[in-house]
Formats: structure tokens, C-alpha cells, sequence
């Protein structure tokens, strides 16, 4: 009679799983585009229920999935990561392993608005945490230039903080008047990420972001240079023929650099139906 029973259960769970896979295939999504099908990532609603009502058991087994399934030697699945964070961000907006991966991979990554949206939900629920307000104040100076924006945000952490709070209040205040180099600020602190994580693949992957910053700062240095003797520079090829670099560095994640509004930026990863809005 138990074994019976036991095989009920199952097959109903079974079936409400294809039921409720089947409802959300068919539900419009104005998050996540159709066009990425290749890799499955299985709704907050529904990881819910299959771990019995428990959201944050299952914010946590899907973290150790994407951590162990979303990077590999070949690099980072940046859509199945961006679909995949989001879902947990709605199991549990609270994950710090979380909102760590979404900034050193997906931000640093190229795909800035997208690591940010979980960055902004752990600021709101992380009420007592000072690291998630720290990182989106970062990447809103450094990839958006929203300098008061990002001052506010810095003293929302200085708030919370027992140790850096003069140091984020400092970091507002340089920002309003704009009195440092930020990019250098952003190594620092991405270096810091690297040489924190414990995890070989993540620390890799973080690495190569280090590589990629590096390759930006010696760009910027170069572009000071050259302006200095020719005017504003509206080219990154006009860098090596007026012999300043001998050749434009190598992005490991093979995204590049480029000049946007005079000034040499990291390009932005492109992705079909999520691109960032100007």
C-alpha cells in the first residue's frame, strides 16, 4: 500500500511539473526573450514548488548548478547566467553568492545593466550589507558616468558599514567633484574580487576582467598622450600610426574597446533582445 501510494505521489508531482512547464512556455515573457531556448532554466514559481514551497533551498541549489554549470574553460554562458540570476534574485534577492557572481561575471562581463539589476535588488533586501551598495556605486560611476547617483548610493553603504564608512564617504565626495581615476579605483577593487574567490573557474573568470580593465587603463593612458601632441583622438587605430601603442591590447573575453563620446570605453556585450536602454 506504501509503495502505491509512493508511486502516486511521484506521478502527480510529475505531471504538475509538465503541466506547469508547459503554462509558462505558453505565458508571455517581456524578460526573457524567446530566442534563448538552447539551455533550460526552470521559473521561480516552479523551482518553488519542486523543492516543497521552499524558495531559499532552491535559490541555493541553483546557484550551485549555474556556478558549476554557467563557466567553464571556454568562458561564461553570459544568456543562460543572466536568465538563470534572474530567477534566483526572484527566489531569494538576498543571495550573496549571488549578487558576487552577477557583478564579477555579468557586469565586468560586458553585460553592466543586467549584473546590476541583481546588485540593485541585494540592496534592497541586504538592508545591513555594505558590499552590494559599494559595487553598484562603483559600476554606475565607471560604466555610466551617473557620478551623483553612484555618490548616493556609496553613503547608503557608508550608513550600514562599521569599518569603511569614512572610505565611501571619502569616495561620494571624489566623486561629486571628480578628482580621481576611477578606472584605477575599479582595478583595485576588481582585483580584490579575484583575489578573494575560492573558486579556481571564478577566479579565472574574474582574471581575465582584471586583464580586460588593464588593457582600458594603458588604452586611456595612451589617448592622454596622444591628445596632448594631436588633438582629440576619434580613432583607436590613430594610436598606433602615430607610433604611441605598437598595438591595441587583447581583450580576453574578446569583446574590445572603443571610442564613445571621446573617450575609450569597454564595449558592452550584445545580446538579442536584451540590450541595454540609452
Amino acid at each position: 500500500m506504501h509503495k502505491h501510494h509512493s508511486l502516486l505521489l511521484s506521478a502527480s508531482a510529475f505531471c504538475l511539473f509538465v503541466i506547469l512547464a508547459i503554462f509558462s512556455a505558453q505565458q508571455p515573457n517581456a524578460i526573457t526573450p524567446p530566442s534563448f531556448d538552447d539551455r533550460v532554466v526552470v521559473p521561480a514559481s516552479l523551482l518553488t514548488i519542486l523543492h516543497g514551497g521552499d524558495r531559499f533551498l532552491a535559490a541555493d541549489l541553483e546557484i550551485i548548478r549555474l556556478s558549476a554549470t554557467g563557466m567553464d574553460d571556454r568562458g561564461v554562458d553570459t544568456g543562460f547566467l543572466i536568465r538563470a540570476q534572474r530567477e534566483i534574485t526572484r527566489l531569494n534577492p538576498c543571495h550573496e553568492d549571488n549578487y558576487y557572481l552577477a557583478n564579477g561575471l555579468l557586469t565586468w562581463g560586458g553585460a553592466v545593466e543586467q549584473g546590476n539589476e541583481v546588485l540593485r535588488a541585494a540592496i534592497q533586501c541586504r538592508f545591513w550589507d555594505e558590499i552590494p551598495p559599494f559595487f553598484y556605486g562603483m559600476n554606475l560611476s565607471f560604466f555610466q558616468r551617473k557620478n551623483e547617483e553612484a555618490a548616493r548610493v556609496l553613503e547608503i553603504g557608508a550608513a550600514r558599514s562599521a569599518q569603511n564608512a569614512v572610505t565611501m564617504r571619502k569616495l561620494a565626495i571624489m566623486l561629486r567633484t571628480e578628482q580621481f581615476a576611477d578606472e584605477r579605483l575599479a582595478l583595485n577593487y576588481l582585483v580584490q574580487q579575484r583575489d578573494s574567490a575560492t573558486d579556481p573557474k571564478l577566479r579565472d573568470m574574474l582574471d581575465k576582467r582584471v586583464i580586460r580593465l588593464q588593457g582600458l587603463i594603458y588604452l586611456r593612458e595612451a589617448q592622454r598622450r596622444y591628445e596632448a601632441e594631436q588633438g582629440p583622438l576619434t580613432d583607436l587605430q590613430q594610436l598606433i600610426t602615430q607610433g604611441i601603442v605598437a598595438e591595441l591590447p587583447t581583450d580576453p573575453l574578446r569583446l574590445g574597446y572603443e571610442m564613445r563620446n571621446g573617450r575609450i570605453e569597454l564595449k558592452k556585450l550584445k545580446i538579442a533582445g536584451m540590450e541595454e536602454q540609452p
